[in-house]
């Protein structure tokens, strides 16, 4: 087995959605179990909620999530960013990516435009508050 690193992103509850939105920006495949299915609640509220989510591309994880109970504290986002990057020849699929990414967006904090190192790079905080970073690499 190959080791892989994949963000992990908490919802209070709304990973389904999340994740589901995230499918349609990244592709892939996403599965999702919930709290019911492994009797990991005593809130019946709760019970159809995420436990684990993960969307896979390729036969890798490269992005899951879960909700977070009731019970426990929603960790405070931090400055952790998801990165999409690629090169000239993904720009296409790239520029896909970041027009759903920034449709409802809670901030774009740089446009995607070209960039002093050559590149095009984009900067922005989803509408779940989720923070990206994109970079399309140039044609060199």
């Amino acid at each position: 087995m190959t080791i892989a690193v994949a963000p992990y992103l908490q919802f209070r509850s709304n990973a389904r959605e999340a994740m589901t939105y995230y499918r349609s920006v990244l592709g892939g495949e996403v599965g999702f179990s919930t709290f019911g299915e492994f009797g990991m609640t005593e809130d019946p509220a709760e019970a159809d909620q995420v436990m684990h989510s993960q969307i896979v591309k390729d036969g890798v994880a490269v992005l899951m999530g879960a909700d977070t109970p009731a019970s426990m504290e929603l960790p405070e986002r931090s400055s952790i960013a998801v990165s999409l990057f690629g090169g000239a020849e993904d720009a296409e699929e790239m520029h896909r990516q970041w027009a759903l990414l920034s449709d409802g967006a809670q901030a774009i904090l740089e446009d995607l435009t070209k960039a002093p190192w050559g590149d095009e790079f984009g900067m922005l905080l989803d509408r779940y508050g989720t923070f990206w970073m994109v970079n399309i690499g140039s044609a060199q």
